[in-house]
């Protein structure tokens, strides 16, 4: 993965171009590392060679896990990078293309990137906290924190 600083006074803003094998999430929250970003958000296109991304069932409070393995573009992709539990976190949804034209998408767990992923991060000025909400069952973004 290679990254260029595009804009540093306000919010920094950073594009990243991810290369063919680049496993995206981790990938991206090893950059926010060395970056020492503690919330950003963000948006890319390019494809991916396989991924995994879900659903998330609010009655079990789990998420369905959902395979692709075959080339896809991403038609979408968008999330943000918070604190959860003094780590970061990535939150990401993907929308794919397949071949056949069906589009296919969800919360994002990982992917490996082929050939190419175009992403443009901004840095948020205050960090983002999230909170287990137990209702729910899973981390949410609390404001008041």
């Amino acid at each position: 993965m290679k990254a260029k600083l595009l804009n540093e006074e306000g919010a920094r803003t950073f594009a990243l171009v991810f290369d063919t094998g680049d496993e995206f999430v981790s990938g991206l929250l090893d950059f926010a590392r060395r970056e020492k970003l503690a919330s950003a958000h963000f948006a890319g296109i390019g494809a991916f060679e396989r991924l995994t991304f879900g659903f998330f069932e609010l009655e079990k409070k789990e998420y369905k896990k959902i395979g692709v393995n075959e080339q896809v573009e991403v038609l979408s992709l968008a999330g943000n990078i918070a604190l959860y539990e003094n780590e970061l976190r990535v939150h990401a949804h993907v929308l794919v293309g397949k071949q056949d034209g069906t589009a296919h998408g969800g919360h994002l767990f990982e992917a490996h990137v082929r050939p190419t992923l175009e992403l443009f991060l901004t840095e948020l000025a205050v960090p983002l906290r999230r909170r287990m909400n137990e209702e729910v069952g899973i981390p949410l973004i609390d404001l008041s924190a």
